[in-house]
């Protein structure tokens, strides 16, 4: 077993995004210090060594960069960091950064995951994103200026206002950026978001329209050099997320926060958003292993299947046999969740 991966949410929003169901709260600085007055706490209760951190939330890049830092100084005394760990902060590029990245890469953040979602300003504001193309644009320029080059930037698939032919217009946008890593999601319109009250008039793309692009996506991201590792996650070579791949192979990782997840010790467990400890039952099952090694490209090794029903989907095209590993191919990938199913 390797070293850990230490997630630190951070749950402040400056709005909330109207597809968006994590926790958050509207950013205060003075909510924010105790917050981390909290967090640094926490930690005091755990020891280990981590070679991945990993900021999330919320918005982390709405705290002032002195407050990251704070958090980075706790961190590093309470816990034993890797000096070539992976430490990502996830910006919003409606704030100007600048400032923000050259403390950043003073404190040893060296990765960065911008939330674009798409690149054309009218699908951005459909998803009730403030900042446009030029600010995203900027965001990737001041942080490649402050020396932090690892960039990965979030693409949203299925939204408002977005048509097939439109993603050319990113993928575009993306060649220009020259950037390391790209994340692509569907849209999921979930309860509670402002999205799902508004679900019936939000005119869509269809189901098969979504598919078709999921799949261009995985094609015209190839053609960029960026290769798909995971369903949703694409990477220029040696550019995978070192952090989110951790939760995919079942390694140790510690989520301190609010709505914070981990898998410690053989153990899952979560933060409410009242802070209490919520056990959540035995961790890295054989199920587990089935069910996010199937996430990856790489598959999984076919010893871990209890029967012999892949071998249907291999016929249909679905998963493909490489040695003793079976993985999905991007049409499997669409339809994960029914393959899993049948294979558990």
């Amino acid at each position: 077993m390797g070293k850990a991966g230490l997630y630190i949410h951070i749950p402040f929003c400056k709005n909330k995004c109207p597809y968006c169901d994590f926790y958050s709260v509207k950013y205060e600085k003075s909510l924010a210090d105790k917050y981390i007055n909290r967090l640094t706490a926490e930690m005091k209760k755990y020891s280990g060594s981590f070679d991945t951190v990993y900021f999330g939330g919320g918005t982390p890049s709405i705290l002032e960069p002195e407050q990251i830092g704070e958090i980075l100084t706790a961190v590093r005394e309470q816990f034993d960091i890797d000096e070539n760990a992976e430490i990502t902060i996830e910006c919003n590029p409606s704030k100007n950064l600048q400032r923000d990245f050259e403390l950043y890469a003073s404190y040893g953040i060296n990765r960065v995951s911008i939330g674009m979602q798409s690149a054309r300003n009218e699908e951005r504001f459909a998803l009730g994103r403030s900042a446009g193309q030029a600010e995203v644009a900027k965001t990737v320029s001041d942080a490649k200026s402050a020396g932090i080059s690892n960039i990965s930037l979030d693409v949203m698939l299925g939204t408002p206002k977005q048509t097939i032919d439109t993603l050319d217009y990113t993928f575009d946008f993306i060649a220009k950026m020259d950037v390391t890593h790209i994340s692509a999601y569907m849209l999921k319109i979930e309860e509670g978001t402002k999205f799902f009250e508004m679900r019936d008039r939000l005119n869509l793309p269809d189901e098969d329209e979504v598919s078709d692009m999921y799949l261009k996506t995985i094609s015209s991201l190839k053609s960029l050099g960026f290769l798909q590792y995971e369903i949703s996650n694409f990477s220029k070579p040696g550019y995978e997320s070192r952090h989110n791949t951790k939760y995919w192979t079942l390694d140790d990782y510690l989520g301190i926060g609010k709505s914070a997840h981990s898998l410690w010790h053989g153990r899952r467990f979560y933060y409410d958003s009242n802070f209490n400890k919520i056990d959540d039952g035995t961790g890295g099952t054989e199920e587990e292993k089935i069910m996010l090694g199937l996430r990856l490209s790489k598959g999984i090794d076919k010893s871990l299947l209890k029967n012999d029903n892949y071998k249907n989907f291999l016929k249909m095209n679905l998963m493909q046999e490489k040695g003793e590993k079976i993985s999905l191919t991007p049409e499997g990938m669409l339809v994960s969740n029914i393959i899993i199913g049948e294979l558990l």
